[in-house]
């Protein structure tokens, strides 16, 4: 969470931390405690309904993606036959 951060900068922001809410950071510590606490559950039970949605089964397809076998001759493009032009050297 604090890759960036050394000891030195930890130090100077619990000191400004110290100075801007002095008597009232116990309280201020609880309340953010309390916040991140309730942050994670929702995500936590997120997570769980989002498994349990990935988990249920897919509905049957209404039918078949691939043409039966005697008509896949039938929908088959067609594309003109390639002829190539001829040598003529008259």
């Amino acid at each position: 969470m604090f890759n960036g951060l050394g000891t030195q900068e930890m130090v100077l922001f619990g000191i400004i931390a110290l100075m801007l809410f002095g008597s009232r950071l116990p309280q201020i510590a609880r309340q953010f405690g309390g916040t991140y606490r309730e942050l994670r559950r929702k995500v936590d039970e997120f997570q769980r309904e989002f498994r349990e949605w990935d988990r249920e089964p897919l509905p049957p397809s209404r039918g078949n993606l691939l043409p039966p076998e005697d008509d896949a001759e039938k929908s088959a493009p067609t594309t003109p036959k390639f002829v190539p032009p001829s040598d003529d050297d008259d």
